[in-house]
């Protein structure tokens, strides 16, 4: 995927635990920027250390979109985020701003810059109730569900591992009355979105080193307790407590592990994300993405980006 036409915002991604909250400050306050989050986690209330969500005081620096929006037991598309993303970039672009989409969550990146058809809206307890119940097949039985009844889109999700997206399509199909392909086939409810993309990468005994050593500072902070409160608060099934080290820490909590237990499978299971997300990011990233060794000292990746900016900026003022 390339995209040709000029940038009109610029995009920080990669893999958990690069460094994209810090880099993406430095780049907004060099360029008078403003933030739109595309973290699929940071959206949730209340679930702010294990989230690893910017802290007040990056917020008062830099102004930030897209966060607290729900609580943890809402759900919240990649079509929903394209639709307020995209108002949220033209937001700041009427205010004279540069928007920097920031966030690891490459199906919402994907979704503002190429977006797929709109989705069907539906009543949230009869998904809740749908997803409850699907949640308990095997991905083989989903699959043969979805061979039936929307063998297009089975076919597009063949050897894509876990289930989460065929029970998707499942929900669509049942609670509209069509098949997903059907959806995907209309057009989109957003334009696509011309950027300037950034990568940041690291060596995966580096990246691993990193998401350890901020799980432990997340610990220190108080994340047991985090998980505690909204263990109390929310239901087991929320979609914000399955997150990364709240879905580990709450079966500790349970009684069912340890607290040591429960940190090196979070630790694992974080390893394991960042993994799956790096090879997403090679493979559907627009093809002229910038990649950024974030190994390197924040104050070079700054200039780099802002450098890069400018000159895509420039161009479009002569354009």
């Amino acid at each position: 995927m390339s995209l040709a036409a000029k940038p009109r915002a610029i995009v920080i991604t990669g893999p958990t635990g690069t460094g994209k909250t810090t880099l993406a400050v430095e780049v907004a306050e060099r360029v008078d920027g403003e933030i739109i989050s595309a973290d699929s986690r940071q959206i949730y209330r209340h679930m702010d250390i294990g989230t690893a969500k910017p802290s007040a005081a990056l917020r008062q620096r830099v102004p930030h979109h897209g966060l607290d929006v729900l609580d943890p037991d809402e759900t919240y598309s990649a079509g929903r985020f394209a639709r307020d993303a995209s108002g949220r970039i033209e937001e700041v672009r009427g205010r004279g701003r540069v928007p920097l989409v920031v966030g690891g969550t490459g199906f919402f990146i994907r979704a503002l810059l190429a977006p797929l058809g709109p989705e069907p809206e539906v009543e949230p307890d009869r998904r809740a109730r749908l997803r409850r119940y699907l949640s308990d097949l095997r991905v083989d039985e989903l699959h043969r569900w979805l061979e039936r009844l929307d063998r297009k889109r089975a076919e597009q999700l063949q050897g894509e591992g876990g289930g989460q997206r065929i029970a998707r399509s499942l929900e669509v199909v049942l609670l509209s009355g069509r098949r997903h392909s059907w959806w995907f086939a209309r057009p989109p409810e957003t334009p696509t979105l011309p950027a300037r993309v950034f990568c940041l990468t690291l060596p995966r005994d580096e990246l691993y080193r990193r998401i350890d050593e901020r799980f432990e500072r997340m610990l220190a902070a108080g994340l047991l307790d985090e998980v505690r409160a909204l263990s109390a608060r929310y239901p087991e099934r929320s979609p914000g407590l399955k997150s990364l080290g709240y879905a580990e820490l709450s079966v500790h909590l349970r009684g069912a592990c340890t607290l040591e237990q429960a940190v090196e499978e979070a630790k694992r299971s974080t390893h394991r994300f960042a993994r799956r997300q790096l090879t997403w990011f090679r493979h559907q990233l627009p093809d002229d993405t910038i990649w950024l060794d974030a190994e390197r000292p924040v104050a070079e990746l700054t200039a780099a980006v802002v450098q890069s900016w400018m000159h895509s900026d420039a161009d479009l003022a002569r354009g």
